[in-house]
């Protein structure tokens, strides 16, 4: 994939942070360019589901447009702290410490990344209800699937079928690597 090789300051900060916790599952600078991209499309409050080291928000703050809010749950106490002191300095991220439910009183959102695996495998619904019309949802963390149903590890992978059949979405996915696929979601 072509892409410059600098990152923006703050990813780099977040990305930092995530090594020195050995965090290893920190969002792809892949998936964090489609993120920066989508952000600066949108206006309103943009969210985050799973704040984990704050790479995925640092993505999010790069490119999103002035008078947009960034939130992101982390139910890590320690890790919502040291996220916190990353994103002091900047008043349009506000990491709040708790599980992702907490969010959804914060909607509606224009751009929601769902990055917690429980709100993944169970959240389709709330999210359907959380995030405005026309708005995005981000889901990493994909193998890319070239086959009908799509298939991971031999099986049917569900959660993807759902979210690409699912009437209240128009959802595509997206291979942001060879590797790694997101899927992209507009609600309708």
């Amino acid at each position: 994939m072509s892409a410059p090789p600098e990152l923006p300051p703050l990813v780099s900060a977040a990305l930092s942070l995530s090594g020195r916790r050995g965090f290893v599952s920190s969002t792809r600078n892949e998936t964090g360019r489609l993120l920066a991209t989508l952000a600066a499309s949108r206006t309103g409050t943009v969210g985050e589901l799973g704040t984990g080291c704050g790479v995925g928000s640092a993505w999010l703050r790069s490119g999103v447009a002035e008078g947009t809010k960034i939130v992101t749950a982390e139910s890590d106490p320690e890790l919502a702290k040291a996220v916190a002191e990353l994103f002091a300095a900047d008043e349009r991220i506000e990491v709040v410490e708790a599980d992702w439910t907490a969010l959804i009183e914060r909607g509606p959102f224009s751009l929601l990344f769902v990055d917690a695996r429980e709100a993944k495998l169970s959240a389709r619904d709330v999210v359907a209800e959380v995030v405005e019309p026309g708005g995005f949802v981000v889901l990493d963390d994909f193998t890319p699937s070239a086959v009908w149903p799509p298939m991971y590890e031999g099986r049917v992978d569900t959660l993807r079928q759902e979210w690409l059949q699912d009437k209240r979405f128009t959802t595509v996915e997206v291979m942001v690597a060879a590797d790694a696929a997101v899927l992209l979601a507009t609600r309708r």
